[in-house]
């Protein structure tokens, strides 16, 4: 098995030896990231036989694995692109909704993995497209598309269109529009809802609106958002997945669901209702912590 491996540089030098030692016991043919290499020499002092280095976005792979937070799992997300790579999320930090899958679970996970008992769960990705093609980088986003002010400036104004029919007129700090995946990432904070990974919806959410009837919207995924905005400083943020440039207004932006679906690699016993009680801790009584 063809394996690539992309990391943060913040990991656990005794997870780093756990994982390597099973991929190597069972002989797989391991490539890992430019980045990740010289981290993993040059400050773990870990060196591995390995069969090459991944020094830019063209690499194959059977399986991708992803090693830090859901930070590193959205940027080796847009590294795989359309090439349907199926992704596994390993976390050296705390828990997370993505990287899942930590150091105690590591030989369990890959005993299935190897012997072929997960299942792939298909996650939808949002495009964003534009007249001149103004954004720089993958214009895809697994979690969200954030229409944001920039820095200090007021409240900017998203004039909203659901498959060419008027919505409304946000006015706001700024407008999230997210996958089922995100859901529980930035629109979360902003009050939005909580949508199982591979629910058919597109959320909409404004960010600090000035009304308060301004609520969170569910749409279903096969319509196109146009959004048009306005700013008094003539400019705002459009940040995918983090992922950030800045626009002028007048760009219009239109918004919908990917042609194509990330493959994420889920343990079957892991499900999204577990991940939800552990990470929101759901039906803990803080008193008897």
């Amino acid at each position: 098995m063809k394996i690539a491996i992309f990391g943060s540089k913040h990991q656990k030098k005794e997870q780093i030896e756990k994982l390597f030692k099973i991929l190597l016991d069972n002989k797989t043919e391991i490539h890992l990231q430019e980045k990740f290499y010289n981290y993993l020499k040059d400050v773990l002092f870990l060196q591995y036989d390995i069969a090459g280095i991944i020094t830019n976005d063209e690499f194959d792979a059977d399986l991708v694995i992803s090693i830090g937070g859901d930070g590193t799992f959205l940027r080796t997300a847009s590294i795989i692109g359309k090439k349907n790579i199926p992704i596994l999320g390993i976390n050296a930090g705390r828990l997370g909704f993505l990287a899942d899958v930590g150091e105690k679970d590591l030989e369990a996970t890959f005993t299935d993995v190897f012997s072929g008992n997960y299942r792939i769960e298909h996650r939808s990705q949002l495009q964003l497209s534009t007249e001149h093609r103004d954004y720089l980088g993958f214009n895809y986003a697994l979690n969200e598309i954030a229409i944001l002010k920039q820095d200090t400036a007021s409240m900017i104004t998203v004039h909203a269109y659901i498959n060419d029919e008027y919505l409304t007129s946000y006015e706001a700090d700024g407008l999230i529009v997210a996958t089922p995946t995100g859901s529980t990432a930035y629109s979360l904070s902003v009050g939005g809802p909580v949508m199982t990974p591979t629910a058919a919806n597109i959320v909409i959410a404004a960010v600090a609106p000035h009304s308060l009837s301004n609520r969170p919207l569910v749409v279903t995924d096969d319509c196109v958002l146009t959004l048009e905005v306005e700013s008094r400083n003539k400019n705002f943020l459009i940040s995918l997945d983090g992922r950030s440039n800045i626009f002028t207004t007048g760009t219009k932006l239109i918004i919908k669901k990917a042609d194509f679906t990330l493959r994420v690699i889920k343990r079957k016993e892991n499900t999204f209702y577990n991940t939800l009680r552990n990470k929101l801790m759901w039906g803990v009584d803080p008193r008897q912590s």
